[in-house]
């Protein structure tokens, strides 16, 4: 994708890699020359090679894939630092923490302590590299599932548009779907059912969720189709 036609006070370009909600993934990130690209990339990072050229910065909540809740990563160029914003409060900018080694205030320590162990575990795994091949096979094992199923599952994603890290799908009724939520969650399935805003049901397989979890809930998906 190629962003061309931008405003002439266009400061920079934002993107949510991957919508959690949705169970839509950027697959590839806009070419964009005249101005930054910032991306969110909260749900999907670690688990994806990123084009660093093309990206200038890249910020994340470290609870979906790199750890717990309560720390921020901030991948930036430093070319971008110099021109902070001065204008504003010192915590405020980019700026600072980079001067400050991120330790302008008490950082919670506790949390970027397990942040590290994470980072060990995907290194020692075979890299972000393993993370990403992980995942396409994850994913593509339960759209495989929903694509085969006579429309039984259907994706609520457009299929070039798919997220390897949350899968959202249907049944063809709503009493089925809470149908499911009670089987899955009798079979030990938790935090199946779909955002309160959209509803239906998904699968998020974020990095700590191995295969074999995976095909234990394709072995439930097509034993309950069989079965209703």
């Amino acid at each position: 994708m190629n962003l061309e036609d931008l405003s002439s006070n266009t400061s920079y370009v934002h993107l949510t890699s991957n919508n959690t909600i949705y169970g839509t993934q950027w697959k590839n990130y806009p070419h964009v020359k005249q101005v930054p690209l910032v991306i969110d990339g909260s749900s999907d990072i670690f688990s994806r090679e990123i084009n660093w050229e093309q990206t200038d910065i890249l910020y994340a909540g470290a609870q979906k894939n790199a750890g717990p809740s309560g720390v921020t990563i901030v991948i930036i160029k430093k070319s971008l630092l110099e021109q902070a914003n001065i204008e504003i409060p010192k915590i405020l900018t980019y700026k600072t923490h980079d001067k400050g080694d991120s330790l302008y205030h008490t950082p919670p320590t506790g949390s970027i302590y397990l942040l590290g162990l994470v980072m060990d575990w995907i290194q020692q795994e075979g890299g972000v590299q393993e993370m990403e091949r992980r995942a396409e096979e994850k994913a593509s094992l339960l759209y495989n599932v929903m694509d085969s199923s006579g429309g039984f599952f259907t994706g609520h994603a457009d299929i070039n548009s798919r997220s390897r890290m949350n899968v959202t799908f249907n049944l063809p009724t709503k009493e089925l779907e809470k149908h499911f939520l009670q089987e899955a969650q009798d079979n030990g399935f938790i935090g199946l059912k779909g955002h309160r805003s959209i509803g239906g049901l998904r699968a998020s397989i974020y990095n700590a969720v191995p295969m074999e979890h995976v095909e234990k809930l394709i072995n439930f998906m097509e034993k309950f189709k069989k079965n209703n």
